[in-house]
């Protein structure tokens, strides 16, 4: 598969054609940000490590009946993906208050919910992500009814999944972004990244913070914990 032109370069990657136009290759970059770009960075190793996460994360999903964009490992830091247009909706999954949650709701953060939460944003930089409920995305036509009502099901499916692998590493899964995209025939697939970048991971024991928090907050150490991500997620 041959690398082509650069087609898009985003905050944490870099994206190509290939020789075949239904699929693009995806170079992921060391690059972080924060708070809408306000905060940018460098975190040692990051494009490596959230590339071979995201990709065992995929095949995971794969094999418990979620389909995605996934589709060859090249090197550490490139993947295959199949082309897709992706959905203008970020969602949210969350499981225990933290992050921007416990501080519109003027919780603590650390609240087990009885019953995960689902909440969307308008994938729009310039607007600042806003929250939308479906009926704002059905008025924006972002996404039909019955592809929100697919990426409910596939959302919720991923965190139960999710939740039980990363208990079996004793990692509690807080919460986590996804994005969805469809494929050229309208089918709607698991795109993007599952990583520390869009994940809030907490050691199950010590709570310690194991993902981008560390960044965000200035914690320090926060090479080392992407490295203690994927070493308990890659054996």
């Amino acid at each position: 598969m041959e690398k082509q032109a650069l087609l898009y370069e985003g905050k944490a990657k870099k994206v190509y054609a290939t020789d075949d136009a239904n699929i693009l290759l995806v170079e992921y970059k060391d690059d972080a940000t924060a708070f809408n770009g306000l905060k940018k960075g460098t975190i040692q190793g990051k494009g490596a490590i959230n590339n071979r996460v995201t990709n065992f994360m995929m095949r995971l999903l794969e094999e418990k009946g979620v389909p995605t964009h996934y589709v060859k490992e090249l090197s550490d830091r490139e993947t295959l993906v199949k082309k897709v247009q992706i959905v203008p909706l970020e969602v949210i999954i969350r499981n225990i208050s933290a992050g921007s949650f416990a501080k519109h709701y003027g919780v603590e953060e650390g609240i087990v919910f009885d019953a995960p939460t689902i909440e969307f944003s308008y994938k729009n930089d310039e607007l600042g992500d806003p929250l939308l409920n479906a009926y704002h995305a059905l008025a924006l036509k972002l996404a039909t009814p019955e592809e929100i009502e697919t990426i409910k099901r596939y959302a919720f499916t991923v965190n139960d999944v999710m939740k039980e692998f990363f208990a079996s590493i004793g990692v509690t899964l807080v919460d986590f972004k996804l994005e969805f995209g469809r494929l050229a025939d309208g089918t709607i697939v698991l795109a993007d990244e599952i990583s520390p970048d869009t994940c809030r991971f907490w050691d199950s024991v010590t709570h310690e913070k194991l993902d981008k928090d560390r960044f965000r907050r200035d914690l320090g150490n926060v090479e080392g914990a992407y490295q203690e991500m994927m070493k308990r997620i890659m054996g």
